[in-house]
């Protein structure tokens, strides 16, 4: 009997697919989001946005440098 069947291939994908749900369900319940008190984004979300710009904008800087 080999290790690869279609019982175990079975198994995997469903093992998979529910484990994909979940970790999506997780993901974006770890997202910051909009303060539904406030309308406005909540400070996580705006320091991440910050540095998401500050990190990009150092990239892009490193990438241009002299051609050494």
């Amino acid at each position: 009997m080999g290790i690869v069947n279609r019982r175990n291939a079975v198994l995997g994908w469903t093992v998979w697919s529910i484990g994909k749900r979940a970790a999506k369900r997780k993901a974006k319940q770890a997202v910051p989001s909009i303060d539904a008190e406030t309308h406005r984004p909540n400070k996580s979300l705006v320091a991440l946005l910050i540095a998401g710009a500050v990190g990009a904008g150092e990239l892009v800087r490193r990438r241009t440098g002299d051609g050494d």
